[in-house]
């Protein structure tokens, strides 16, 4: 199978794999605060995550590039919802246009359609310093997203089996791009013990994209004659990666992502101790199933709910929702419990 079609089967089932029902931010609940004093007008979206100047804490994270005309399409719309809501946006993988520069419009058009927005690049841990640099410069990136995605790559048929270089190529590229390097999972979360592990290499921007959104596992499991479906429900579920992460690092920059459905659950996140907070297959769902409007109405609820919550709790700018009152229960609680330092 060519990697173009691969890409495309990704979409397909990361769209099939984005259904309803109980997540593990429903075991977290904000704690209602009755009073406050600010206006509607006086809360502010905008936010910083380093040297990062964002116009919201929400944005599009990785999802596609590399799957031909079709994730072209995709991307431009994307792009262009990012550019008219002021969001930031991260493109897929763009392995396929390291190794085959045909595929390199899929990605282009991104800084095309937003040509003042803050886009990401995006790369595998697989990648060399020179690969890093040529995806930065490809979509003229404001960061630069490196995936760590070790189990998909075990269960995918053509995937990758040897890891040994790892360590050595986020180091090295940590240390030679110009731009901000964000070390994240592909919906699998990052543990304490991979921070601290990450922050010794020099990374100081972690995703934490945890489990409950688009299950790589189960994507790579459609894609095999023998699944491995044991691994269906592996990870660290996002907000107790979130919390992990911030008890150990305190000073890193933390994005939160992974399974984040509304403005609530980008709330919570970012009351853990995340900075800004991902949405990718739950937005991608919208954009295919209903269209660009649709999309553009979706990114604005998420706004207005996370809005609603920073007026409740007396916020007038994000970053002031870190530390919050909240109460957890079942297996979130058990998770608290259990990996409490």
């Amino acid at each position: 199978m060519s990697r173009q079609q691969r890409k495309l089967e990704h979409i397909k089932y990361a769209i099939e794999s984005n259904q309803e029902g109980w997540s593990p931010f429903d075991d977290m609940e904000i704690v209602h605060q009755s009073v406050t004093s600010l206006r509607w007008e006086d809360i502010v979206l905008h936010t910083k995550v380093g040297g990062l100047a964002l116009s919201s804490p929400l944005f599009v994270n990785a999802m596609t590039g590399g799957g031909g005309s079709k994730t072209e399409k995709i991307n431009a719309q994307l792009a262009a919802a990012a550019a008219q809501t002021g969001i930031g946006m991260s493109v897929g993988s763009q392995m396929s246009a390291l190794k085959d520069p045909t595929e390199e419009p899929s990605y282009r058009i991104v800084r095309k359609e937003n040509p003042k927005g803050i886009i990401f690049a995006n790369i595998g841990s697989e990648s060399s310093v020179e690969q890093a640099q040529r995806a930065v410069d490809m979509v003229e990136a404001d960061a630069l997203q490196i995936h760590l995605n070790v189990l998909q790559e075990l269960i995918m048929p053509e995937g990758d089996r040897d890891f040994r270089q790892m360590d050595r190529r986020i180091e090295a590229i940590v240390q030679s791009i110009p731009v901000p390097v964000i070390v994240k999972e592909v919906g699998h979360g990052l543990s304490k013990e991979t921070a601290k592990h990450l922050q010794e290499l020099g990374v100081q921007f972690l995703d934490a994209a945890g489990l409950g959104g688009t299950n790589f596992s189960k994507v790579e499991n459609r894609r095999r004659k023998d699944p491995l479906s044991a691994f269906d429900n592996w990870g660290i579920p996002t907000l107790a990666s979130v919390k992990e992460i911030r008890e150990v690092l305190p000073e890193a920059h933390l994005l939160a992502s992974g399974g984040i459905r509304n403005g609530v659950d980008g709330a919570k996140s970012l009351i853990l101790g995340a900075e800004a907070f991902g949405m990718a297959g739950s937005l991608l769902k919208v954009l295919m199933e209903e269209g660009m409007d649709s999309l553009l109405n979706r990114i604005a609820s998420v706004h207005q709910e996370l809005k609603i919550i920073m007026m409740l709790l007396e916020c007038r700018e994000p970053r002031q929702l870190a530390g919050k009152p909240y109460v957890v229960t079942g297996y979130l609680k058990e998770w608290f419990d259990q990996r409490a330092k």
